[in-house]
């Protein structure tokens, strides 16, 4: 009965984690649970529906959460309660794996993997280290994808008027951003009117460039939010991209995805190099070969094989499992890992007592 209306809290740092939490926040209300969230730095501000209460950091520490769940590489570690790491995208090998997805910061108990090519990684980790616990459950934010269409999604669809839905979505790292280069075909594409253009940013591109893509909503195109992104992808038939992560939350629903100079580009892609081949890898993209289909299928099934929507469910019994004992007894942390929490405490300036 311990678990019982519970107390649980929500972190990030950027505002694209809230579509990480809000399913997670979605599931432990259905449970029953308090759900509180501290969100800071990129994320101030943002909010998630109620009944989730933000607090600020003095709230967090007198919350004593049972399990902090973070969207984040960094988690405040003074803050009672286990330490989930949720992660905050795939591993699109923007970085080596030292500095990427698999870095291990000794701040966090238990890591939720998305799927097989994320998890025997951090395996492997854990069982040299054993600081941590790993438990595959799919990730929260592609949960709303395998669920009922949502009413934003089908609103999308409604403004295409039938014609075939393209997403355009960029990651903001400057080298690999395809936003800058695709400006002008894109906008000849909208212009021909034959497919409805779906557009996003990273929310930490540079305000020209969102002033230059909101510029080309109209009656073939709408601009959207970091917030509106899963009904987005939900809605599209078709995603052009780079080397952003929403390339893989994309290829998980067996759609087609059009990469422009890719950092590491794989069979399931349409990767080219100049802007004027945009359209004819658009048409490739809505006739899809069979080998090309299957190697989408394949993909999927590494990253993230779950498609029933409920990863929540499953992040919410591995941390249970974890508190109840039942992964085993975990090490220690690293030294490493006071002097980022020290790190933590100056960035969110905090310097009372941590929470028991």
């Amino acid at each position: 009965m311990e678990a019982l209306m519970a107390e649980y809290l929500l972190f990030a740092t950027e505002r694209y984690a809230l579509p990480i939490l809000g399913p997670l926040a979605s599931a432990l209300q259905a449970a029953g649970h308090g759900v509180s969230s501290l969100f800071v730095a990129g994320a101030a501000g943002a909010t998630l529906p109620p009944p989730v209460r933000p607090v600020d950091v003095r709230g967090a520490v007198a919350l004593r959460p049972r399990a902090v769940f973070s969207a984040a590489n960094t988690v405040p570690t003074f803050v009672s309660g286990a330490k989930v790491q949720l992660f905050h995208g795939f591993n699109v090998e923007k970085r080596s794996d030292q500095r990427g997805h698999f870095r291990v910061r000794g701040l966090f108990d238990l890591y939720c993997t998305q799927g097989p090519l994320t998890t025997a990684p951090f395996e492997a980790m854990a069982r040299e280290q054993g600081h941590f616990a790993v438990v595959e459950t799919g990730w929260p934010k592609l949960d709303p994808l395998f669920r009922e269409e949502d009413a934003d999604a089908r609103a999308l669809r409604l403004r295409a008027h039938g014609r075939p839905v393209v997403l355009f979505a960029s990651t903001f790292t400057e080298r690999l951003s395809a936003a800058p280069h695709l400006a002008d075909a894109i906008a000849a594409e909208i212009a021909r009117g034959e497919r409805f253009w779906i557009l996003t940013l990273h929310p930490k591109c540079a305000p020209a460039l969102f002033e230059r893509y909101r510029a080309m909503a109209g009656d073939s195109a709408v601009f959207v939010e970091t917030e509106q992104l899963m009904a987005a992808q939900r809605a599209a038939d078709v995603l052009v991209a780079d080397t952003t992560s929403v390339v893989s939350e994309f290829a998980v629903q067996r759609k087609p995805v059009v990469t422009f100079r890719n950092r590491a580009p794989k069979p399931h892609m349409l990767d080219f190099d100049a802007p004027e081949d945009l359209r004819a890898q658009l048409g490739l993209a809505f006739a899809p070969t069979a080998a090309l289909a299957n190697a989408i299928a394949d993909y999927a099934d590494a990253i993230h094989p779950a498609r029933d929507g409920r990863a929540s469910e499953r992040v919410i019994a591995a941390t249970e499992a974890l508190l109840a004992g039942e992964l085993g007894t975990l090490r220690r942390k690293p030294l490493s890992s006071l002097y980022r929490g020290l790190q933590i405490r100056r960035e969110l300036g905090y310097w009372g007592r941590a929470a028991r």
